[in-house]
């Protein structure tokens, strides 16, 4: 395998301003795709989420100083004609489109954990379903006949928890139901794709130390084992350069086909493809947080061999 396996290839990032959108972005860079970074955080605009110092032009940049083509495109993804708009450029530019990542999310700002449904605003949870769901929908439906114009294509469904992880309902209702809908839309397209020579997985980061993540533990970067004094398993948290790392391998790997329909987590890929942490450490907190469930109540078990 050559050092830029991607190259040729042209990848659609939607959600890619900041996190596991933005790592997987350059992490396709890196391996010489074109990678078309959208989202709405722009240096002119900052989006709901308010973040503004995390922008797609940045992204774009970083792609490109990675080894790839980075282009940035302003697109809100609940925006019917934004998306259309999005995907006709991609195909007037490129002719082509062999990844589409989604990644689109930003619905942390309504959460309301530990709350009963009819507890929680309703249209606080629907804000969450049209950002972590209707989004993927309106992409997928409008990318993919650009995708499945040729053989090969891959659809990629970022989600929070795997198929046997998320078996036990999360703290909230509306957050269950957001992160469960991209695992089943991946198992879903993975039988359509099929017809086609294509195909679709859902992944999952663990325990990300995303750039809103260590902000709301009140840490950085370069102090993140403060955050063990928090949460336990902050311990085994992953830079979002896992995951970028895991997709990008999978995008890469001619024989992904045999992942059709699956539900993945960032320690899987790491394991399956031999990579690492930017830090050269392999986390799985999923492996690890399934040993501690089916250990006897009260135990706590050693988190050696789980970094």
């Amino acid at each position: 395998m050559t050092d830029k396996p991607l190259a040729g290839k042209i990848a659609l990032v939607a959600g890619a301003t900041r996190g596991a959108g933005r790592a997987i972005a350059v992490e396709l860079g890196a391996l010489g795709a074109t990678v078309y970074a959208t989202g709405r955080t722009t240096r002119a605009k900052a989006s709901e989420v308010g973040r503004p110092s995390e922008t797609i032009e940045e992204t774009a940049e970083l792609v490109t100083g990675a080894g790839g083509e980075g282009i940035a495109v302003p697109t809100d993804h609940l925006e019917i004609e934004q998306v259309r708009a999005l995907v006709e450029r991609i195909d007037r530019e490129q002719g082509r489109l062999d990844v589409l990542v989604n990644d689109v999310w930003g619905g942390n700002k309504f959460l309301d954990f530990d709350t009963p449904v009819w507890e929680v605003d309703l249209e606080r949870g629907l804000r969450m379903l049209d950002l972590g769901v209707r989004t993927h929908l309106i992409t997928t439906g409008l990318a993919l006949p650009l995708l499945v114009r040729r053989p090969g294509g891959l659809v990629v469904e970022v989600t929070d928890g795997t198929k046997e992880t998320n078996k036990a309902p999360r703290d909230n209702f509306y957050f269950d139901l957001a992160k469960n809908a991209p695992i089943r839309m991946a198992f879903v397209l993975a039988g359509e794709l099929k017809r086609v020579g294509g195909t679709a997985v859902s992944v999952t980061p663990g325990f990300l130390r995303s750039e809103e993540m260590l902000d709301g533990f009140g840490i950085t970067e370069e102090n993140w084992r403060e955050g063990v004094k928090i949460h336990r398993h902050f311990a085994l948290s992953e830079t979002p350069v896992y995951l970028g790392r895991g997709i990008a391998a999978l995008a890469a790997d001619p024989e992904r086909d045999r992942w059709a329909g699956k539900s993945l987590s960032s320690g899987e890929l790491a394991k399956e493809y031999g990579i690492t942490d930017a830090d050269g450490s392999r986390p799985d907190v999923w492996a690890y947080m399934a040993a501690e469930a089916a250990a006897p109540a009260g135990t706590e078990l050693s988190m050696d061999g789980y970094r």
